[in-house]
């Protein structure tokens, strides 16, 4: 990806429930002006804080992973004019928070539907051990190259495999080499898409027994509580209806960033 990573910084918009609802209140601060209603006041600074508190308090991010944040920062993703977008960028706690999650696990073998710059494909990738394996899948040509490029400048890159196409088509592939199934699968991709990936890593033995599936942006903005009557608010509320209604699994959705539902076999 030449000529596209350079001085460009675009403040990053709010895209999680908290986020928005803190620029909400704000807003509504701002309109009041000296004479906004104290809880008022102090219900923004509770959503405003979280974030940068949370981020405060976790277990800092490596070098490496903090360099390719901001080179995946200083890319004009506008002027690319695609569907791609800094927001993507899973972040500091969420990428520790998968970190933490592979090292919690044991897990060995790690499957990304979805990488973006690679952020966390690098998180989860530092948390395995040598002889372990990340196969991630991106449909975009150049956001895989430049991904390719920013997790080499780390030892963990090493144990990152980089499968560029539709998922839909790399999966079935990957069910035939990886007999024994991913201990962990980070879905992150296109949200229409959610519910033909989870059936195809349960029918075809891509999950393990033991496997666990993280599946990222499952509360959307607030959409699918609130209504919104986007596409992917639409895909990810009917997601979350057929997981509930899934007997094949058990599931918890967390408020981290913008929603991760954990799944695994219901036992």
């Amino acid at each position: 990806m030449t000529g596209t990573v350079g001085p460009y910084i675009r403040r990053a918009r709010p895209v999680t429930p908290t986020t928005i609802l803190a620029r909400l209140l704000d807003d509504v601060v701002a309109r009041e002006g000296d004479g906004a209603d104290p809880d008022l006041v102090h219900a923004r600074d509770l959503a405003a804080g979280l974030d940068p508190y949370l981020d405060a308090h976790t277990s800092p991010a490596s070098e490496p992973l903090r360099e390719l944040e901001r080179r995946t920062r200083a890319v004009d993703w506008d002027g690319r004019g695609g569907a791609l977008e800094q927001e993507m960028l899973s972040g500091h706690v969420e990428g520790r928070f998968l970190r933490f999650l592979v090292a919690m696990t044991g897990a060995r073998r790690v499957l990304e539907i979805g990488m973006f710059t690679g952020y966390s494909a690098l998180a989860m990738a530092e948390a395995l051990p040598v002889d372990g394996e990340l196969v991630a899948c991106e449909a975009d040509p150049d956001a895989a190259a430049l991904a390719r490029e920013l997790v080499d400048a780390s030892p963990a890159g090493e144990r990152i495999r980089i499968e560029v196409g539709p998922a839909a088509e790399t999966l079935p592939r990957l069910g035939g080499e990886f007999g024994d199934g991913f201990d962990l699968v980070f879905v992150d991709a296109d949200k229409a898409g959610y519910a033909g990936y989870l059936d195809t890593l349960l029918t075809t033995g891509l999950l393990a027994p033991h496997g666990v599936v993280c599946v990222d942006n499952t509360l959307m903005q607030g959409l699918p509580w609130t209504g919104g009557g986007t596409s992917n608010a639409d895909a990810i509320a009917a997601f979350n209806r057929a997981v509930t209604d899934d007997p094949r699994v058990e599931q918890v959705v967390l408020p981290l960033r913008d929603g991760l539902t954990l799944i695994r076999w219901a036992s």
